[in-house]
């Protein structure tokens, strides 16, 4: 898939219902249980699917991790799609409107999700296989835009911007999912000011 405003090329390919099905439960089970709850069995029961459905598809648990950090990329690449992203010409404002949007879907969607990103966040730290497969899916839905929307937006340190951006937003979501704000998520305008705020310091000319 292609994003015309933004440059970037994004390879997509469908999932299968099936595997759908079971990396879906293992974000869910991920999120209700943690990594020590997350078992083909477990998968299987929870999907509803025959005994070994799960083995089929993910033989080893390394290969379950994987499914479940692309289905991951799949879901969160959904929060906003193409269309809604602003043209660069449409100014700051139009920049700040977009990502506070897909910020508020993300704090007020299924909160399984964010939950599920930071087990799998933790367990590629131990695991350089899934290291590899996490900053890879990471860098190509994620901060490959990003830089190249900053660039677009007339930022003169794109990659440093798009890093502070990121951060700033993933700060945000563990704050309102597993930290001291979990219980009082800040509104679409409130994440707008602050987005505002953030771009402003980026963007505004070098004195």
């Amino acid at each position: 898939m292609r994003s015309e405003k933004s440059g970037t090329t994004r390879h997509t390919t469908p999932t299968p219902p099936r595997a759908q099905l079971i990396a879906d439960t293992a974000l869910a089970l991920l999120a209700e249980r943690g990594m020590r709850g997350l078992t083909h069995r477990a998968v299987d029961e929870a999907a509803g699917l025959p005994p070994g459905s799960t083995s089929n598809l993910a033989r080893t648990r390394a290969a379950l991790l994987e499914a479940a950090v692309r289905r991951l990329g799949e879901r969160e690449e959904e929060v906003l799609t193409p269309r809604e992203m602003p043209d660069p010409a449409a100014g700051l404002d139009a920049l700040a409107e977009a990502i506070a949007l897909a910020l508020h879907r993300s704090l007020t969607g299924p909160r399984e999700l964010l939950l599920a990103r930071y087990e799998l966040a933790l367990e590629a730290a131990r695991r350089p296989e899934l290291r590899a497969i996490y900053d890879a899916t990471g860098k190509e839905r994620f901060r490959e835009p990003v830089v190249a929307l900053m660039a677009a937006a007339g930022s003169t340190e794109p990659e440093r911007h798009a890093l502070s951006l990121v951060a700033w937003c993933e700060g945000m979501m563990f704050a309102c999912a597993a930290g001291s704000y979990h219980a009082e998520a800040p509104g679409r305008a409130e994440l707008r000011r602050g987005v505002t705020e953030l771009l402003r310091g980026a963007l505004r000319p070098a004195p």
